[in-house]
């Protein structure tokens, strides 16, 4: 089974969409992440445009080889709404994305089973409105090598078609590449066989 080198994500942040169940409104929103460090930043500003709103729940996936998640209720019953949020990120088959549901109470108790319903529909929706599209996991590559070696390496890069993420060129020099997942053995092996360069693998 050939190891799988893509990943689904959102290419932007979604338009706002609103879902409305007996009173209690709910406005959904997506965002395209890379850490868990993004997902304050993101919810803060929805908390000063929604101010009046309750609750803030959300739910996120981040990671391709090695996933890591989180699903929060912001205050409603347990499993009420972070997790029926995470249940449509992987029904979507989605990483490195953040879905936040925002909810103003209209009045009217929907119970537990109102609420897993409502926040899984209004999930849905926001990520039906976001445009979802495919990427490849890459691996990072730092080459090192002297200056009059330059040219060999430049070879290597255009006829491998690598990305180069950044370049030092000085009498040492330093060039990071990325190289899709299935392609990196054997672009790492190249260059470990070619004299004068050294590689090493970024994590």
């Amino acid at each position: 089974m050939e190891e799988r080198d893509t990943y689904k994500t959102i290419a932007a942040p979604s338009e706002e969409i609103l879902f409305k169940e007996k009173n209690s409104k709910f406005f959904g929103y997506a965002f395209p992440i890379q850490s868990e460090s993004e997902v304050k930043q993101l919810i803060d500003p929805l908390r000063k445009k929604h101010f009046n709103a309750v609750h803030f729940c959300y739910a996120f996936q981040i990671g391709t080889d090695k996933l890591s998640f989180r699903a929060n209720d912001d205050g409603e019953p347990s499993n009420s709404a972070g997790a029926p949020i995470y249940g449509q990120i992987q029904s979507h088959g989605l990483t490195n994305v953040l879905v936040v549901v925002v909810r103003f109470f209209g009045g009217i108790k929907l119970g537990v089973g109102g609420l897993i319903s409502a926040y899984r529909t209004a999930a849905q929706m926001t990520l039906e409105a976001a445009e979802i599209v495919e990427k490849t996991i890459d691996k990072h590559f730092q080459i090192l090598f002297e200056y009059k070696d330059m040219n060999k390496v430049m070879r290597i890069i255009k006829e491998k078609n690598l990305n180069i993420v950044s370049q030092q060129m000085d009498e040492k020099c330093c060039i990071e590449i990325s190289v899709r997942k299935k392609n990196a053995r054997q672009a790492f092996e190249i260059f470990e066989q070619t004299f004068g360069v050294e590689i090493k693998i970024l994590d």
